[in-house]
């Protein structure tokens, strides 16, 4: 039976995120108190950052993260164009334009070879998104970013834990900005951000920005937001912290079933080099008939996903200022045939060869309609 991964992670940790929650209920500190602060530390250790800053969603990571790294109108952004609605949307209201770039077919993290023609006099930044738990190709962005005097911002909403040579995503750049969604490999139960960084006055400039600029209450040194982690999803976070590495472990392990007993060659599946340590936040696999496969194991009662189904630069609200059809065509290759499959560190290997079957029998089931080649 392949479980709700939010359900089933509330179940297995339902007692010690109880007793968290009762802790912050019962001190009567519900903002910005010692749960808070102690996840910020927590989080900072975890990630080898000195400073960690909770805020209220990843949307909002990003947006205080190009802030704090001044950034802001009239300054472009460059962003692979495969990537959720969210990373486009923080870089515009910090003002700042986004200047997409296509993607590579093996990894769908930013073709780090064609940013440096993508680089123009108002370039501030570079921002990677390590897409589905895999770390973008960090080495050659941080490279182009000191050559050009650029940030690097990354955005590890769905890379908790990722790694390239033992160095944590989020840990490359100046910032990283990860997301605690429910969903993600460290989730929350409802909404939550933090920014992570090395360099102290960016850490001050976010502690600034998502209290109103509040140097001391009632005193804004600069003009700020409001964008708070809770009390109760740091405390419910720092218990799930514990177990992070664990469950992307059993999630290395699942991924390792379904590479084991896939060998379609019609299918395109996840690749890892020596050097990065996936985190699988998705299992995405690419093939032609993903929408026959898709609807063929919704009838077998298996849920998947499609991450993500348009891409952004042919979305109305982006049409024509972003791209247009053709601009981006490995972007908008994969996102005609990216099939997310049942991940999270809930599954057993039963639930794993259930999926691998139900391919496998729908495969065998194509081939006998389309005859021998």
């Amino acid at each position: 039976m392949i479980l709700n991964p939010i359900l089933a992670a509330y179940h297995r940790h339902s007692e010690e995120i109880m007793e968290a929650i009762s802790r912050v209920l019962e001190s009567g500190q519900y903002i910005l108190g010692s749960e808070v602060k102690s996840f910020e530390r927590e989080f900072a250790d975890y990630i080898n950052t000195r400073y960690a800053v909770g805020v209220g969603n990843g949307t909002d990571a990003l947006e205080l993260s190009l802030r704090a790294c001044n950034i802001g109108p009239g300054d472009e952004v460059i962003v692979p164009a495969h990537t959720a609605v969210a990373t486009v949307a923080a870089i515009e209201a910090s003002g700042a334009t986004p200047l997409l770039v296509d993607i590579s077919p093996d990894t769908y993290t930013i073709n780090t070879a064609l940013i440096p023609d993508a680089i123009t006099p108002r370039t501030r930044a570079i921002l990677p998104v390590h897409l589905f738990g895999l770390p973008a190709d960090m080495d050659d962005i941080v490279s182009i970013a000191r050559a050009h005097s650029l940030h690097v911002i990354e955005d590890c909403a769905q890379s908790h834990g990722a790694a390239i040579r033992g160095r944590k995503t989020g840990s490359m750049g100046d910032v990283g900005a990860f997301s605690f969604y429910p969903t993600k490999n460290l989730g929350a139960l409802g909404d939550g951000g933090m920014i992570v960084t090395k360099d102290r006055e960016i850490a001050e400039k976010v502690l600034l920005l998502r209290q109103y600029g509040w140097e001391q209450r009632n005193s804004s040194r600069i003009p700020g937001f409001n964008s708070r982690l809770d009390e109760i999803q740091a405390a419910i976070l720092r218990v799930k912290l514990q177990y992070l590495d664990g469950e992307n472990k059993k999630r290395r392990q699942m991924a390792h079933v379904y590479l084991s007993e896939l060998t379609d060659e019609e299918i395109v599946f996840p690749r890892e080099s020596d050097d990065t340590f996936h985190v699988y936040h998705q299992f995405v696999i690419r093939l032609q008939l993903r929408d026959s496969l898709r609807e063929y194991l919704n009838g077998c009662g298996i849920p998947t996903a499609i991450h993500y189904p348009f891409p952004i630069h042919l979305q109305p609200a982006y049409y024509g200022r972003l791209g247009h059809k053709g601009t981006f065509p490995i972007t908008e290759s994969v996102c005609s045939q990216v099939l997310s499959l049942p991940m999270h560190p809930y599954l057993e290997n039963e639930d794993v060869t259930l999926v691998c079957d139900s391919i496998r029998k729908f495969t065998e089931t194509v081939e006998q309609i389309d005859g021998p080649s």
